[in-house]
């Protein structure tokens, strides 16, 4: 079988990291794997993966004359750009709902995002939640397959760096993606008796204000040591799909103290393996780590449920094994034509460019920019104009 999922970066990140996971093990099962991205990818960049290499990577420039049994969309973005590829069957890999990730002031951009899941493609989803709300709200075909772990490295026993007399709190995430919420994050622990605050970060950052030490890109082989070295970790976040770092502490033998995100739900249980506290009730944040500050026995509690539930957890093995037959059952199921996924694709997004036409100067240079900035480069060639239908369309989406 030949496979191609589309990716918007190689940068080192969860939701990367999930693709590689599933795309590497359809490899080892002597599939022909493709990734295909907008710009020629170097192989430093996805380096941070032990077996990215195993993947034949591509541009879009490079498919004259390719066709493939199936190809996986995985980012919002690039569901625009999947009638590009020849193939026998189209699948939707979601992993959030992705038009949260943006504030509710860009309505156009949203409307954007949510118009993909209209397309009417089969759906591969890692969160319960998500599956749910698909199904809901847009009556889709929805297979529900669980991110799994990385159980060889991840595991109580191992490397850890110089022990914290006190309680050593890791914070995980970008510092410059607002959903992820890590320098208010920074601040709450900050405010709270912990004795020492690290930071693991895909951002490329040497230093952090308010954190002792920053761990930066770091390869996932590695992460398990800064993960055992520290009690708690800290995870705000406001979006999330299914989240892995507080599982990856799980089974290093932390904890947790989150929001109440979609996707936690999956193997956070509150007071039992860790804190889960309403979104934004900060005081309630501080509180708990002062608790664990103070409260040894309770913190070892905590830890000891976390592990349990670690024990339970499917190794990316099982789960990417999971995948691979779900990928194989849509294969067998109805086929959406090239050439209706083509149109339905271009009829959407010229919605959303005609939405934007009339809602800001076309002159407006600040608009262009973040207009690119949203897109990317290769959104340039013409989309057909039919004005009128279009725009009843979207002002009836707008009510």
């Amino acid at each position: 079988m030949k496979v191609i999922f589309t990716l918007g970066s190689a940068v080192v990140g969860g939701g990367t990291n999930v693709i590689f996971e599933h795309a590497t093990r359809m490899v080892d099962e002597g599939e022909d794997v493709y990734i295909i991205t907008d710009r020629h990818i170097e192989p430093e960049e996805y380096a941070w993966h032990a077996s990215a290499h195993k993947l034949k990577w591509i541009t879009y420039d490079d498919l004259e004359g390719m066709t493939f049994d199936v190809a996986i969309g995985t980012w919002w973005r690039t569901i625009y750009e999947l009638y590009r590829i020849k193939a026998k069957q189209y699948i939707y890999f979601i992993q959030s709902i992705e038009s949260r990730f943006y504030p509710d002031s860009e309505v156009g951009i949203k409307m954007l995002v949510d118009l993909t899941y209209a397309l009417g493609l089969k759906v591969i989803t890692e969160a319960t939640w998500i599956k749910e709300w698909l199904e809901r709200k847009y009556g889709l075909d929805v297979t529900l397959v669980k991110n799994g772990l990385k159980k060889e490295i991840f595991t109580k026993e191992g490397d850890t760096y110089d022990k914290c007399e006190g309680l050593r709190v890791l914070i995980e995430g970008p510092v410059d993606v607002d959903f992820k919420n890590v320098p208010k994050t920074r601040d709450l622990v900050n405010k709270s008796n912990a004795s020492e605050v690290w930071l693991l970060t895909s951002s490329e950052i040497k230093s952090f204000k308010g954190v002792d030490r920053v761990f930066s890109r770091i390869p996932v082989k590695d992460c398990a040591k800064i993960y055992r070295s520290c009690d708690l970790i800290v995870k705000l976040s406001y979006v999330e799909g299914m989240f892995g770092p507080p599982l990856e502490m799980f089974h290093c033998g932390g904890t947790c103290i989150v929001y109440d995100v979609t996707g936690h739900d999956e193997y956070i249980k509150d007071g039992y393996n860790g804190y889960v506290v309403k979104t934004d009730d900060d005081e309630k944040v501080v509180e708990y780590i002062n608790k664990l500050c103070e409260d040894k026995k309770e913190l070892n509690r905590l830890k000891k449920n976390a592990l349990a539930t670690a024990n339970k957890w499917p190794s990316w093995k099982e789960s990417s094994g999971e995948f691979y037959e779900a990928v194989k059952n849509i294969c067998k199921k109805e086929k959406m034509a090239n050439d209706v996924l083509e149109y339905k694709s271009k009829f959407f997004f010229d919605i959303y460019v005609n939405y934007e036409t009339k809602n800001q100067s076309s002159n407006n240079a600040k608009s262009k920019k973040s207009f690119k900035r949203k897109m990317g480069d290769k959104f340039r060639e013409k989309l057909p104009k039919t004005y009128k239908v279009y725009y009843k369309i979207v002002h009836k989406l707008k009510k």
